[in-house]
């Protein structure tokens, strides 16, 4: 029995060990591109052509990526219009998603079921499949513009934000909603005095997931948004790969300074993440 013990122990601390070196493999492997732009991000034309992957020495390392980065991108004004589209969209994802979701999981009919397999079955159509048709419609009805593009990510994000949504709300207990109902309150003071607080975990997660996407999206805002002055961050970086010269050493500096907010962001909230997809997975 205790040499029975001995070797589960064994063979557990041995598991360990290869999935701490996977992981760290894997981490390695995922952080690389970053740490090739980083350094990039600091060396002139010269020096990225010629090793890639080294630091940079006396000859080839400049500061002056960043300032000239900044200029070309028109980093302020590209930088609040990404905010814009992404703030907005994220919000109206959230509300309208949670709004049908509840609607779905509470109003148990045929209906509500052929419609939430509707919303499911919707992830699984690529987005080049409606991507032509998507364009020409946009631009007959006239919304070639940012706010036809927060309504394109709200029809697109919407989905996901109610198959993830729908999981969770059916983990809190009708009873606090039959109370309230009892004691006057109506339907939307209902959902937003007691479903949504109660979905707080839930919502951060639906919001860091479509903050994401929405942010680094380039083909959406590069087929809808046909004006300078309305180009989005990942929009402004396609401007140093011209057709005769690739400025590699601003297009790293660039592409940093696009990632960083979106960094911080995921580092702020990740934490609700994960709690926030196990919390609707669990019934």
């Amino acid at each position: 029995m205790a040499e029975t013990k001995n070797s589960k122990r064994d063979s557990k601390g041995i598991q360990r060990i290869v999935m701490g070196i996977a992981g760290l493999f894997l981490g390695c492997l995922f952080l690389f591109p970053i740490y090739i732009l980083v350094l990039n991000s600091f060396k002139n034309t010269k020096g990225i052509f010629t090793d890639v992957i080294g630091f940079p020495n006396a000859a080839t390392f400049t500061l002056a990526n960043y300032p000239n980065a900044f200029e070309a991108l028109e980093y302020i004004r590209s930088f609040m219009n990404s905010l814009m589209i992404t703030v907005i969209a994220t919000v109206l994802i959230l509300l309208i998603s949670a709004m049908a979701a509840w609607v779905l999981v509470r109003y148990k009919t045929k209906t509500s079921k052929i419609n939430f397999f509707l919303f499911a079955a919707s992830m699984l159509i690529p987005f080049q499949c409606v991507m032509l048709p998507l364009v020409g419609f946009a631009s007959r009805i006239g919304i070639m513009n940012p706010q036809g593009l927060i309504f394109m990510y709200m029809g697109f994000g919407s989905s996901m934000s109610i198959v993830m949504f729908h999981s969770f709300i059916k983990n809190i207990p009708e009873e606090l909603e039959e109370a309230a109902t009892i004691d006057g309150c109506g339907s939307f003071r209902l959902f937003f005095s007691i479903v949504i607080p109660l979905m707080r975990t839930i919502l951060i997660t639906v919001a860091v997931l479509n903050v994401m996407w929405i942010w680094n999206d380039y083909l959406l805002p590069s087929l809808i948004i046909n004006k300078p002055g309305w180009q989005t961050l990942p929009l402004k970086t396609y401007l140093f790969f011209g057709q005769f010269a690739k400025r590699w050493d601003l297009a790293s500096a660039g592409l940093i300074m696009c990632i960083i907010p979106i960094i911080i962001f995921y580092l702020c909230c990740q934490k609700y993440i994960v709690k926030g997809i196990t919390d609707g997975a669990i019934k």
